[in-house]
Protein backbone atom coordinates (compact mmCIF):
# COMPACT_ATOMS: atom_id res chain seq x y z
CA UNK A 1 0.00 0.00 0.00
CA UNK A 2 1.52 3.59 -1.23
CA UNK A 3 1.10 6.03 1.05
CA UNK A 4 0.89 9.67 0.19
CA UNK A 5 3.68 12.26 1.30
CA UNK A 6 3.17 14.28 4.48
CA UNK A 7 3.21 17.56 2.71
CA UNK A 8 1.60 16.86 -1.12
CA UNK A 9 2.31 14.99 -3.66
CA UNK A 10 5.89 14.60 -5.22
CA UNK A 11 6.64 14.74 -8.95
CA UNK A 12 9.20 11.61 -10.16
CA UNK A 13 12.24 13.73 -8.86
CA UNK A 14 11.32 13.42 -5.45
CA UNK A 15 10.64 17.56 -5.38
CA UNK A 16 7.25 18.63 -3.82
CA UNK A 17 4.55 20.22 -6.22
CA UNK A 18 5.30 23.05 -3.90
CA UNK A 19 7.33 24.58 -5.77
CA UNK A 20 4.69 25.19 -8.26
CA UNK A 21 1.90 26.41 -5.62
CA UNK A 22 3.96 28.96 -4.53
CA UNK A 23 5.33 30.22 -7.98
CA UNK A 24 1.31 30.74 -7.86
CA UNK A 25 0.96 32.08 -4.70
CA UNK A 26 3.75 34.72 -5.82
CA UNK A 27 1.34 35.60 -9.01
CA UNK A 28 -1.39 36.27 -6.16
CA UNK A 29 -3.23 33.16 -6.67
CA UNK A 30 -5.53 32.76 -3.33
CA UNK A 31 -6.64 29.41 -4.37
CA UNK A 32 -2.54 28.09 -4.47
CA UNK A 33 -2.30 30.25 -1.54
CA UNK A 34 -5.00 27.83 0.34
CA UNK A 35 -3.55 25.12 -0.96
CA UNK A 36 -0.01 26.24 0.44
CA UNK A 37 -1.88 26.90 4.15
CA UNK A 38 -3.69 23.60 4.34
CA UNK A 39 -0.11 22.12 3.86
CA UNK A 40 2.32 24.25 5.73
CA UNK A 41 0.11 25.52 8.58
CA UNK A 42 0.16 22.37 10.46
CA UNK A 43 3.97 22.05 10.05
CA UNK A 44 4.66 26.21 11.05
CA UNK A 45 2.26 25.94 14.15
CA UNK A 46 4.27 22.26 15.19
CA UNK A 47 7.76 24.21 15.09
CA UNK A 48 6.30 27.49 16.80
CA UNK A 49 4.27 25.71 19.39
CA UNK A 50 7.98 24.00 20.26
CA UNK A 51 9.57 26.88 20.52
CA UNK A 52 6.91 29.56 22.14
CA UNK A 53 5.15 26.92 24.46
CA UNK A 54 2.07 29.05 24.42
CA UNK A 55 -0.46 28.20 22.49
CA UNK A 56 -2.54 31.25 21.58
CA UNK A 57 1.01 32.76 20.63
CA UNK A 58 2.13 30.26 18.43
CA UNK A 59 -1.42 30.56 16.74
CA UNK A 60 -0.54 34.06 16.42
CA UNK A 61 2.73 33.58 15.09
CA UNK A 62 1.49 30.96 12.76
CA UNK A 63 -0.82 33.59 10.83
CA UNK A 64 1.97 35.91 10.76
CA UNK A 65 3.93 32.98 9.08
CA UNK A 66 1.41 32.43 6.86
CA UNK A 67 1.03 36.22 5.97
CA UNK A 68 4.80 36.41 5.25
CA UNK A 69 4.69 33.29 2.96
CA UNK A 70 1.64 35.16 1.06
CA UNK A 71 3.59 38.19 0.83
CA UNK A 72 7.39 37.04 0.11
CA UNK A 73 6.14 33.98 -2.22
CA UNK A 74 8.14 35.35 -4.65
CA UNK A 75 11.39 35.64 -3.06
CA UNK A 76 11.07 32.17 -2.20
CA UNK A 77 14.72 30.37 -4.63
CA UNK A 78 14.13 27.12 -4.95
CA UNK A 79 18.30 26.68 -5.91
CA UNK A 80 18.57 27.45 -1.89
CA UNK A 81 16.15 24.84 -0.27
CA UNK A 82 12.58 23.04 -0.71
CA UNK A 83 9.00 25.23 0.29
CA UNK A 84 9.20 23.32 3.23
CA UNK A 85 12.78 23.91 4.33
CA UNK A 86 11.86 27.64 3.55
CA UNK A 87 8.52 28.07 5.55
CA UNK A 88 10.56 25.98 8.48
CA UNK A 89 13.16 28.90 8.78
CA UNK A 90 10.65 31.87 8.09
CA UNK A 91 8.76 29.50 11.45
CA UNK A 92 11.42 29.36 13.64
CA UNK A 93 13.07 32.86 13.17
CA UNK A 94 9.51 34.10 13.97
CA UNK A 95 9.04 32.15 17.37
CA UNK A 96 12.36 32.96 18.07
CA UNK A 97 11.99 36.34 17.41
CA UNK A 98 8.34 36.65 20.08
CA UNK A 99 9.94 34.50 22.99
CA UNK A 100 13.12 37.18 22.89
CA UNK A 101 10.42 40.00 22.49
CA UNK A 102 8.38 38.27 25.23
CA UNK A 103 11.57 37.82 27.45
CA UNK A 104 12.85 41.64 26.85
CA UNK A 105 9.06 42.35 27.29
CA UNK A 106 9.09 40.70 30.96
CA UNK A 107 12.51 42.01 31.68
CA UNK A 108 11.86 45.57 31.24
CA UNK A 109 8.68 45.28 33.50
CA UNK A 110 10.83 43.54 36.12
CA UNK A 111 13.06 46.27 36.06
CA UNK A 112 10.32 49.10 35.99
CA UNK A 113 8.56 47.03 39.35
CA UNK A 114 11.95 47.16 40.96
CA UNK A 115 12.70 50.54 40.72
CA UNK A 116 9.66 52.01 41.80
CA UNK A 117 9.54 49.40 44.79
CA UNK A 118 12.92 50.83 45.99
CA UNK A 119 14.44 54.27 45.97
CA UNK A 120 17.00 54.34 43.38
CA UNK A 121 20.90 55.41 44.12
CA UNK A 122 20.63 58.59 42.82
CA UNK A 123 17.95 59.67 45.50
CA UNK A 124 19.69 58.18 48.50
CA UNK A 125 23.23 59.87 47.67
CA UNK A 126 20.82 62.54 47.51
CA UNK A 127 19.68 62.17 50.70
CA UNK A 128 22.72 61.50 52.23
CA UNK A 129 24.11 64.44 50.23
CA UNK A 130 21.76 66.93 51.58
CA UNK A 131 21.83 65.44 55.49
CA UNK A 132 25.66 66.07 55.25
CA UNK A 133 25.10 69.80 53.89
CA UNK A 134 22.24 70.37 56.24
CA UNK A 135 24.46 69.09 59.31
CA UNK A 136 27.05 71.18 58.11
CA UNK A 137 25.37 74.34 57.68
CA UNK A 138 24.48 73.78 61.45
CA UNK A 139 27.98 73.49 62.27
CA UNK A 140 28.91 76.61 60.57
CA UNK A 141 26.43 78.54 61.75
CA UNK A 142 27.23 77.57 65.61
CA UNK A 143 30.43 79.59 65.05
CA UNK A 144 28.75 82.53 64.10
CA UNK A 145 27.88 85.58 66.54
CA UNK A 146 24.42 85.32 67.94
CA UNK A 147 23.41 88.81 66.09
CA UNK A 148 25.19 87.30 62.51
CA UNK A 149 23.58 84.02 63.39
CA UNK A 150 19.96 85.54 63.71
CA UNK A 151 20.65 87.99 60.80
CA UNK A 152 21.11 85.20 58.49
CA UNK A 153 18.50 82.98 59.75
CA UNK A 154 15.92 85.12 59.60
CA UNK A 155 16.91 86.29 55.97
CA UNK A 156 17.73 83.14 54.42
CA UNK A 157 15.71 80.62 56.34
CA UNK A 158 12.27 83.04 56.99
CA UNK A 159 12.38 84.81 53.94
CA UNK A 160 12.77 87.77 55.48
CA UNK A 161 14.15 91.12 54.03
CA UNK A 162 16.34 93.31 55.18
CA UNK A 163 13.65 95.92 56.78
CA UNK A 164 11.86 92.80 58.30
CA UNK A 165 15.02 91.92 60.49
CA UNK A 166 15.84 95.60 61.37
CA UNK A 167 11.93 95.42 63.00
CA UNK A 168 12.78 91.68 64.21
CA UNK A 169 15.95 92.39 66.04
CA UNK A 170 15.40 95.80 66.92
CA UNK A 171 18.81 96.95 65.18
CA UNK A 172 20.10 99.25 62.52
CA UNK A 173 20.15 98.44 59.28
CA UNK A 174 24.01 99.31 58.59
CA UNK A 175 24.66 97.12 61.52
CA UNK A 176 22.23 94.17 60.60
CA UNK A 177 23.71 94.65 56.99
CA UNK A 178 27.24 94.69 58.39
CA UNK A 179 26.38 91.43 60.35
CA UNK A 180 24.60 89.76 57.54
CA UNK A 181 28.07 90.13 54.72
CA UNK A 182 30.36 89.36 57.41
CA UNK A 183 28.53 86.14 58.76
CA UNK A 184 27.89 85.00 55.34
CA UNK A 185 31.85 85.37 54.39
CA UNK A 186 32.32 82.94 57.65
CA UNK A 187 29.94 80.29 56.37
CA UNK A 188 31.35 80.05 52.88
CA UNK A 189 35.14 79.75 54.32
CA UNK A 190 33.17 77.52 56.84
CA UNK A 191 31.86 75.44 54.26
CA UNK A 192 34.75 75.94 51.65
CA UNK A 193 32.77 77.31 49.19
CA UNK A 194 34.66 79.78 46.87
CA UNK A 195 33.06 83.13 45.50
Amino acid sequence: MNQAPPFGPRDRSGRSDLTEVIQQVARGDKQAFSTLYGTLAPLVFGITTRIVRNRAQSEEVTQEVMIGLWRQAARYRPEAGSVITWAATIAHRRAVDRVRSAQASADRERAQAARERSPGYDEVAEQVQTRWESEQVRRCLRGLTELQRQAVTLAYYQGLTYREVVESLRTPLPTVKTRMRDGLIRLRGCMGVSL
